[in-house]
C-alpha cells in the first residue's frame, strides 16, 4: 500500500535502513529510576527522562518508539525528520494466569495512535512456540485484529516478538539458550503470514550471545559456526522486514551482536533499540539532575548511537517493502 510505504521511509534512513530508538519502557523505567532513589518514581520524572532522550538523540536517528502513557510530551520535542512509533500495549502481564497475555492500552486504537502523531503501531507479543494450543491461538487472534486496524489506517504495523518458555520463567539459563533459536525462528515464521498483516517484524537474535563460544564467560551452549547458522535460518524465517531489539544488553555487545550476524548471512533491516543506547543515563538524571543527563546524552549518548549507526551501516540491508 503506497500510504504505508510512505510511513516506512518517514521511519527509515535515505538507505531504508530503520535506525530507531526505543524508550516506550514503562514498567523497566520505572525500576531503573527507583534503584537510584529512595522516593518512589514520579510520572513527571518519567516524562522529563523520555523527553531528554527524545529531544537529544532523535537528531541522530531515524525514528523514535514511545508510549501514550508517558512519551507524548517526548513526541512533541523529538527532531522533525525523525519518524514516530508508538505502543499499543499494556506494559507487563497478568502473573496470575498463565500464558503472558496480552492486553491493549484503555482509551486507545490505531485510529487514535495515528492521529496523536505515530508513523506506525508497534504492539509486543510474548510468544512460546510450545505453549498450549489454546493460549496461542487466542494470541494470534489478538495480532490479527490489530493487523486489521492497522490495514484499515493504512499506518505499519510493526510487531515485537519477545519468547519465552512456558514451563521455566528464567531464560538466562543454559537451558534455554539451548531452546532460543527454535522459539524465535518458528515464531517469526508463524507471524509471517499475511493473515495477521504484520509489515515489519520486531525481533530477538536467535541465540543468547553470553552462551556463543569465544563469547561465553563460563560454558557455551552453541559453537560459532552453529550461532552463525542460526542467524542465517533466522533470515530465511520471514519474508518481511526485520530488525533488532536490544533487550538491555551493553552498547559494546549488541553492536558485536550485529557484527556477528552479519557473519552469519542475516538480511535484518535496522534496530529498534532502547536501554543499549540510554540505560546509563538513567543514574545521571536521577543523581545529578536534568542538565547532566543533557550532557550525557550529548557526548555518551550521541557516542553510542553513531557508533550504532556506523555498524548498521556496514551490517544491515536496506528493506524490501512488497505489500
Amino acid at each position: 500500500m503506497m500510504d504505508k510505504q510512505k510511513y516506512m521511509k518517514k521511519l527509515s534512513d535515505e538507505n531504508h535502513i530503520i535506525s530507531a530508538l526505543a524508550i516506550d519502557q514503562r514498567g523497566a523505567l520505572k525500576k531503573m529510576i527507583n534503584k537510584f532513589q529512595d522516593e518512589p518514581v514520579t510520572t513527571k520524572q518519567i516524562e522529563n527522562f523520555k523527553e531528554i532522550v527524545s529531544s537529544e538523540l532523535t537528531p541522530y536517528t531515524s525514528a523514535i518508539l514511545l508510549d501514550p502513557e508517558y512519551g507524548l510530551s517526548a513526541a512533541k520535542v523529538k527532531d522533525v525528520n525523525a519518524g514516530e512509533l508508538l505502543a499499543y500495549e499494556q506494559t507487563g502481564y497478568d502473573t496470575t494466569v498463565p500464558g503472558r497475555l496480552p492486553d491493549l492500552l484503555p482509551g486507545w486504537s490505531v485510529q487514535r495512535l495515528k492521529d496523536q502523531g505515530a508513523d506506525a503501531c508497534k504492539f509486543l507479543l510474548y510468544y512460546d512456540v510450545d505453549e498450549t494450543e489454546k493460549i496461542n491461538q487466542q494470541k494470534q487472534a489478538f495480532v490479527e485484529r490489530i493487523g486489521a486496524e492497522c490495514q484499515t489506517e493504512e499506518i505499519p504495523f510493526f510487531l515485537e516478538l519477545v519468547t519465552y518458555d512456558a514451563f521455566d520463567p528464567d531464560n538466562s539459563t543454559k537451558e534455554f539458550a539451548l531452546k532460543k533459536p527454535h522459539k524465535v525462528n518458528e515464531a517469526m515464521k508463524e507471524f509471517s503470514k499475511s493473515c495477521y498483516g504484520v509489515d515489519v517484524l520486531k525481533v530477538e537474535v536467535p541465540v543468547n550471545m553470553a552462551y556463543v563460544e569465544g563469547y561465553a564467560k563460563k560454558e557455551s551452549a552453541y559453537t560459532q559456526k552453529e550461532a552463525l547458522g542460526y542467524f542465517e535460518e533466522q533470515a530465511r524465517s520471514t519474508t518481511l522486514p526485520f530488525i533488532f531489539l536490544s533487550a538491555g544488553v551493553t552498547a559494546d555487545m549488541f553492536q558485536e551482536t550485529l557484527r556477528f550476524a552479519k557473519k552469519g548471512g542475516s538480511t535484518f533491516n535496522g534496530v529498534l533499540c532502547g536501554r543499549a543506547t540510554w540505560a546509563d543515563g538513567v543514574e545521571v538524571f536521577v543523581t545529578e539532575g536534568e542538565k547532566a543527563a543533557r550532557e550525557w546524552m550529548r557526548t555518551k549518548g550521541k557516542k553510542n548511537v553513531e557508533e550504532l549507526n556506523e555498524v548498521l551501516q556496514k551490517t544491515a540491508v536496506p528493506w524490501q517493502f512488497n505489500h
